[in-house]
C-alpha cells in the first residue's frame, strides 16, 4: 500500500461554473412537472431518470478531475462488497451505482442522483464496528431510493436550477476541499429559502434513517448500528467545537434525531450480528494509511497488540504487517503476513499484501507465483488481478500487465485509473494503438471528450483498412462524435 499525501486541489471556481452550466441545460418542460412524490420511492419530480442519468455522469467526472481518490484495490474490493450486500434490499429503480472512494480522513459519504455513491476513507476510522458503517452507507441508499434530490427540486419550483447547481458543487467541494467551503456552496444558493429547506432536510433525514434501517434489516445487518454511529457523529462535533464535521453539514443531526433512531431501532429483533473480518482489515489498513507516519503507525499497532486480549486479534496484527511494510521493515512484515496466512489459508488480503512486500523487495518472481495460484482459486478476483498487473509492471513485462488490465477494464469499464495503468502498459508492450484506445477511454471518464476523439482517429490512423480493430475503433470514434454534437447543440 502506497501512502499518498492529501494535496491542495485546483480548478474549484471552473467545477462550479460547470456543475451550474450542466444544471441550467435542464430542459424547461423538466419544470413544469408538478406530479407529487410517493412517500416511497417512485418516479416524477423535476428530474427525469435520464436527466438524473446525466448529472450523475457529469458529477462522476467532476469528481474524478478534482477529488483526491483512494485507488487501494483491497479497500474498493470491500467497499463494493458491502455496498452490493446491501442494494438487492434498498427500494431502488437503478441499481446501476457508482462508487467514489475519497482519499479524506473526515467522516464523509453523499449519494447524488444517477446513482453515485461518495464515501470517505475516514468513515471507516470513525466507524468502529461494521454494521456502524453499514448504516451510513444504508442511509444514503435511502436518500437515492426516495429521490430526495428531486423532491427537494420540486419543492422550490421558481428556483430549482440554481438550487440543484448549488447542491451538487457543494457536494463535490465538500469533497474535494474538506472545508466549508462546500457548506457556503449550498447555503449561498439557497439563501432565499433557508427556513424550509432546513425543515425539508430534516424530514427527509428522518425518511432515509427510516428506510435505511429496514435495508440493513433485511440485508441481515443490524438496524442497532444507525444509532451508534449518529451518537459517535455527535462526539465528533462536540470535539470539532465551531468546525461541523462534513458529514453533518449536508446531514443535519440532532438529539431528538438520535434519540428517535434509537427507539427505531430497538423495534427490531435483537440479533446482534458479527461483524466481517474484512471489514476490521480494511480499517487497519487505513489506520495505516493516515497516520502521521509510518514509525508512529508501527508504534500505534505495537501498543495495540501489547494488550493481553489482542494477542489472537488478527485485524491488529495485519495492520502491523502493513505498519511494517510502509516502514520498510520488510522482513518483519513477511513473517506476520505469513504467518496470518497459515492461520488463514486463501486469505486474499493477506495474499495481496504479502505480494506487496514481495514487489516493495523486487522480489517479482516470487509475487508473481503467489498471485497466479490466488488467482487460479478466485478467477476474476480485482485486488489479486490488479496486483498481479502492478507486478508485472514492476518486472518490465508490459504485455503481461496489458493482458490482466485489459480484463479488469472489461469488468470495471468506469474506474479510469485502470484505463490510465492500461495505456502505460500498452506502451511498456510498445502497442501504440492499444495505448490511444486507454488514453481515449480515461479522457471519456474524464469528461474530455475532445481529446478522447483525437486518441481514437490517431489509433485509426495506424491500423489496416478493413481490420475487425479498425472497425471496433471506428464504431467507438463514431459514438464519441455523436456525443459531441449533442453536447454542441444543447
Amino acid at each position: 500500500m502506497t501512502l499518498r499525501p492529501f494535496c491542495p486541489h485546483r480548478h474549484l471556481r471552473a467545477l462550479i461554473l460547470l456543475l451550474t452550466t450542466m444544471v441550467m441545460v435542464i430542459s424547461p418542460a423538466a419544470h413544469t412537472q408538478t406530479a407529487d412524490l410517493p412517500s416511497i420511492g417512485g418516479s416524477g419530480g423535476l428530474i427525469s431518470g435520464q436527466q438524473e442519468a446525466d448529472i450523475g455522469q457529469q458529477v462522476m467526472s467532476s469528481l474524478r478531475r478534482s477529488a483526491p481518490q483512494l485507488q487501494d484495490p483491497l479497500v474498493y474490493d470491500y467497499l463494493s462488497a458491502i455496498m452490493y450486500r446491501l442494494v438487492p434490499s434498498a427500494p431502488l429503480d437503478n441499481r446501476d451505482l457508482k462508487l467514489v472512494l475519497i482519499d479524506s480522513p473526515a467522516i464523509n459519504a453523499f449519494a447524488v442522483p444517477g446513482g453515485v455513491v461518495g464515501v470517505n476513507g475516514g468513515l471507516f476510522l470513525n466507524a468502529a464496528t461494521e454494521q456502524q458503517f453499514a448504516s451510513v452507507l444504508a442511509h444514503e441508499l435511502a436518500h437515492l431510493s426516495q429521490r430526495h434530490f428531486a423532491r427537494r427540486m420540486q419543492q422550490q419550483e421558481t428556483s430549482a436550477p440554481l438550487t440543484l447547481a448549488g447542491m451538487i458543487a457543494g457536494i463535490v467541494l465538500s469533497a474535494v476541499t474538506q472545508s466549508d467551503i462546500g457548506i457556503a456552496a449550498i447555503a449561498g444558493t439557497q439563501a432565499m429559502a433557508v427556513q424550509n429547506m432546513l425543515a425539508y432536510s430534516r424530514a427527509h433525514e428522518q425518511e432515509a434513517d427510516r428506510v435505511g434501517m429496514e435495508i440493513l434489516a433485511n440485508a441481515g445487518m443490524d438496524p442497532r448500528g444507525m444509532p451508534e454511529m449518529f451518537e459517535i457523529m455527535m462526539r465528533q462535533n462536540r470535539l470539532q467545537g465551531n468546525r461541523l464535521p462534513e458529514y453533518l453539514s449536508t446531514h443535519p443531526l440532532t438529539q431528538n434525531r438520535v434519540a428517535d433512531s434509537r427507539n427505531r431501532a430497538e423495534q427490531y429483533p435483537d440479533t446482534r450480528i458479527q461483524d466481517g473480518q474484512e471489514y476490521h482489515l480494511v480499517r487497519s489498513r487505513l489506520q495505516v494509511h493516515y497516520s502521521d507516519s509510518a514509525e508512529s503507525a508501527v508504534e500505534t499497532f505495537e501498543a495495540y497488540l501489547a494488550r493481553e486480549d489482542a494477542t489472537r486479534n488478527d485485524a491488529i496484527r495485519y495492520g502491523l504487517a502493513v505498519a511494517y511494510q510502509e516502514n520498510r521493515d520488510y522482513q518483519k512484515a513477511e513473517r506476520l503476513l505469513r504467518d496470518l496466512l497459515d492461520a488463514n489459508p486463501g486469505r486474499i488480503t493477506f495474499q495481496v499484501s504479502l505480494a506487496e512486500t514481495l514487489i516493495d523487495q523486487k522480489r517479482y518472481g516470487d509475487a508473481r507465483t503467489l498471485l497466479q495460484d490466488a488467482l487460479a482459486r478466485n478467477p476474476g478476483n480485482y485486488p489479486i488481478t490488479a496486483t498481479l498487473a502492478a507486478t508485472e509492471i514492476a518486472d518490465g513485462n508490459g504485455s503481461a500487465a496489458a493482458g490482466h488490465l485489459r480484463e479488469l477494464t472489461r469488468r470495471r469499464p468506469g474506474q479510469e485509473q485502470l484505463w490510465l495503468r492500461l495505456a502505460e502498459a500498452e506502451g511498456m508492450a510498445r502497442n501504440i494503438v492499444g495505448v490511444h484506445r486507454a488514453r481515449a477511454e480515461y479522457d471519456v471518464l474524464m469528461g474530455d471528450l475532445r481529446s478522447a476523439q483525437r486518441q481514437l482517429r490517431q489509433a485509426q490512423e495506424k491500423l489496416p483498412a478493413g481490420s475487425t480493430e479498425r472497425q471496433v475503433v471506428s464504431e467507438r470514434l463514431g459514438e464519441l462524435t455523436s456525443r459531441l454534437q449533442q453536447r454542441e447543440a444543447s
